[in-house]
């Protein structure tokens, strides 16, 4: 909070770094799962759950049934996102690891406190976060962490999360978790760390208190 920071995840930046595209083995390799991400199952029902947690914020936010459909209507793809953001978790927290880097509650409190001042207060950053970035209230400070994670890494390998050092970093974690989706939610780019055509809602700048403004 005493200097500006910026973390910008731009998740559909390309990356210099020479990978394979790693397709999904599909649903007889894994039944159930929506994706196996270092031998761990990620389960349609866990997957289910997760979308059902944003919908249900959604609803809450929205009681107009007209305006609560059109707000699932703008998210159509939601499970897919939720999909791609709940395997980059895992990808960004291992090339954290990978470098020995940790972010504690003390962190993501600070973050969180900063954030919450530029929002206006708690509310207005959970609705933020869930307006622009599909993430519900619940899951704001697991997003925190992955955000410190990112800015962390980025720091440690003197670059920023925009440049082909990150990058590489996220596609070597990619190789050693051998992503597989299944190919309902269509495959993983090792080279990208990204879902193939899989959006990003929440691709946007983080910042401490005084630092830029919650846009992506």
């Amino acid at each position: 909070m005493h200097r500006r920071r910026r973390t910008a995840l731009v998740l559909t930046a390309a990356i210099a770094a020479a990978a394979p595209l790693l397709t999904a083995c599909g649903n007889d390799a894994h039944p159930g799962a929506a994706a196996v991400v270092g031998g761990q199952r990620i389960t349609v029902s866990q997957l289910e759950n997760r979308v059902n947690e944003v919908r249900s914020a959604q609803r809450a936010a929205v009681p107009d049934d007209a305006q609560y459909e059109q707000v699932v209507a703008s998210t159509s793809s939601l499970t897919r996102d939720t999909l791609h953001n709940m395997v980059l978790d895992r990808v960004l927290h291992r090339a954290a690891q990978d470098e020995g880097i940790s972010v504690t509650r003390k962190e993501i409190q600070r973050m969180r406190a900063g954030l919450e001042q530029q929002a206006g207060g708690a509310k207005g950053l959970e609705a933020a976060w869930l307006q622009k970035y599909g993430i519900a209230p619940a899951r704001l400070d697991d997003n925190l962490r992955l955000q410190l994670e990112a800015q962390k890494l980025a720091s440690r390998l003197g670059t920023d999360t925009t440049q082909p050092a990150f990058w590489k970093a996220l596609s070597k974690a990619s190789e050693e978790l051998h992503v597989d989706l299944n190919p309902r939610y269509g495959s993983w780019d090792v080279q990208k760390s990204s879902r193939v055509d899989a959006k990003t809602p929440w691709v946007r700048d983080v910042s401490t208190a005084g630092g830029q403004p919650l846009t992506a």
